[in-house]
Order: C-alpha cells, then sequence, then structure tokens
C-alpha cells in the first residue's frame, strides 16, 4: 500500500516535475476515490435520522426486551433497505489513507541519523523513477520557493522572516477547515447542543491545523488540497440533500419528531407518578372526641363519670 501510494506521486510528479503540485494532485485523486462513499454514508445517516419516529416508538414498546428490540430494529432496517453502518465507510476508509500518506510524505525525505551528509535516500519508490533520482541525495525538497522537506515551525527557528510563508499556509489550513465546519454544522444543527459546545466544534478542526506546525510542510499542501476539496463536497451535499423538501429536510423534521416523542415518554412517567402519590395519599382524621381515659380539650365540658366507676 505505502509503495502503491508513492507510485501515485510519482506519477504525478512525472507529469509536472513539481513537489507540491503532484502532492496536491495525489490528494486529489484519493478524494475522488472516497467520494462516492461520503455520498453514500450522508444518505445512509439522513434515511437513519428520517426512521427516528418510528425506532423511538419501538424502543418505547420494547423498553424491557432487548433481545425483541434488536430484532424489531433489523426488520425496520431491512424494510428501508438501511445499512446501519454505512455511516462509517469514509472513517474507516480514510484512516488507512491517512497513515499511509503521512508515512510515504514523510518517507520521500527520509535522511539516514548515522549517515546525514548522504542527504536524502527516498522510500516507497522505484529507484528509476524520476522523483527518486530528483530527491536522492538533497538536502531540500523546493517547491514554489518553499522547502517542503522541513516542518513551517523548524523553518521559523531558522529565519523568521523567511519562515512567514509557511506560516500563512498554516493559517490558511486553518481557514479552510473552519469554513468545511462550519458549513456542515449550519445544516445540521443540535437543538442538544449547548453553544458553547457548537463553538468548541467548529474550532476543534482550527486547532488540529495549528498541530500540523510541526509537521512537513508536504504533508500541510496535502491536508489543503483535501480540505478544498471536502468544501466543494460539502457544498454538493447541501445542494443534493438539503434543498427544499428534500431528504436532509425530511430527517431534520424527523429528528424533532422524535424529539417531542421522548419529551412526551419522560413527561408521562413523572405524571403517572403524582397521580399514584396523591391517590395513596393517607386520609388524616378529624375526630375530635378524645379517647379513653384522655382529658378533653381545654374549655369543653368533661362526661360526668357515674358513681359506681368513680372509686374503681
Amino acid at each position: 500500500m505505502f509503495n502503491a501510494a508513492a507510485w501515485l506521486i510519482d506519477t504525478f510528479y512525472g507529469w509536472v516535475h513539481n513537489y507540491a503540485v503532484a502532492g496536491a494532485l495525489a490528494a486529489l485523486a484519493i478524494m475522488l476515490l472516497i467520494t462516492p462513499l461520503t455520498l453514500k454514508s450522508t444518505k445512509g445517516m439522513l434515511e437513519m435520522q428520517r426512521l427516528q419516529p418510528e425506532m423511538k416508538k419501538l424502543q418505547n414498546q420494547y423498553k424491557g426486551d432487548r433481545q425483541k428490540l434488536n430484532e424489531e430494529m433489523m426488520k425496520l432496517y431491512q424494510e428501508h433497505k438501511i445499512n446501519p453502518l454505512a455511516s462509517c465507510l469514509p472513517l474507516l476508509a480514510q484512516m488507512p489513507v491517512f497513515i499511509i500518506m503521512f508515512r510515504v510524505l514523510r518517507g520521500l525525505t527520509y535522511i539516514d541519523p548515522k549517515n546525514v551528509a548522504a542527504g536524502f535516500a527516498p522510500k516507497y519508490i522505484s529507484h528509476s523513477s524520476e522523483l527518486y533520482k530528483a530527491l536522492l541525495g538533497q538536502t531540500e525538497m523546493k517547491s514554489f520557493g518553499l522547502n517542503l522537506a522541513i516542518s513551517p515551525s523548524e523553518a521559523m527557528q531558522d529565519n523568521f522572516s523567511k519562515g512567514i510563508p509557511y506560516a500563512l499556509l498554516i493559517v490558511v489550513l486553518g481557514g479552510l477547515f473552519f469554513i468545511q465546519q462550519r458549513m456542515v454544522a449550519s445544516r445540521a444543527a443540535n437543538p442538544t447542543m449547548s453553544a458553547g459546545q457548537a463553538k468548541v466544534m467548529q474550532y476543534l478542526p482550527v486547532a488540529f491545523a495549528l498541530f500540523q506546525v510541526f509537521l512537513p510542510t508536504s504533508l500541510v499542501v496535502y491536508y489543503a488540497t483535501q480540505a478544498i476539496v471536502r468544501i466543494v463536497q460539502q457544498g454538493y451535499i447541501t445542494r443534493r440533500f438539503y434543498g427544499e423538501g428534500g431528504l436532509g429536510h425530511q430527517a431534520q423534521a424527523a429528528s424533532a419528531k422524535a424529539r417531542e416523542l421522548g419529551k412526551d415518554d419522560t413527561a408521562k412517567p413523572s405524571k403517572q407518578k403524582d397521580e399514584q402519590s396523591q391517590a395513596q395519599a393517607p386520609i388524616q382524621s378529624k375526630r375530635v372526641t378524645p379517647g379513653k381515659n384522655r382529658p378533653a380539650p381545654s374549655g369543653k365540658p368533661t362526661r360526668p363519670v357515674p358513681p359506681s366507676k368513680r372509686n374503681k
């Protein structure tokens, strides 16, 4: 898999003879391969949301029988031809790709610690490839005036003024991540999430971009290209699924209905509990006559005792 990813970058480099453009084209190609999975998972997620009212009814009906609930839920999925695992497909596909591209891009500028003076010894690509010959023995991976082999933090430490373009690249990456997350949050607002949590979810990708300061600039270019493609994807998803009467609107309406059902179910037990407590409340006796051998309340006449019982 590492060799295949390196071959892809080498192929693009053979076309453009530019390290940054070759890495960006590789990111574009990978995102295009993942796009069908992303669209399929989005559709599956929205179809799951559209079934939430029916799922809520089943949960209430079989609250005490977990096995029966699972059986009925599977029947519901089969009836509507929904795969509950479909929403996980892009994540499962992207994680290994992320690891592979991370190692390949770093491996292209690998330097043997025992022989630093020898320069780069690229990994994962054929020794007869153009990319290998271009990098072998070099100490820089120059593209558009930037050394893609070093991290932005290293560039700013060496020369702060020359490191400004590297810092700007991180700022651009953070802005792209923020735009992407803002697009997702604007169409899929979660009413159960507080304003503070929503802000954290929006700015969390920006924080992730800041970590790229310590990674090679080639990876920053790769992630920035992916972010641009994701923004285009999100725009297409918004137009396709969240138009008037689209699947997205249906899913949002179903989610709101499911929340109302949940509120009603929560209110019913408390109401029943109040009624039971009122029905079981003890009846207070209004008896005013004193018991036997007890003194009568002050201010009331005492019943006379017969003479036969007075000396007992």
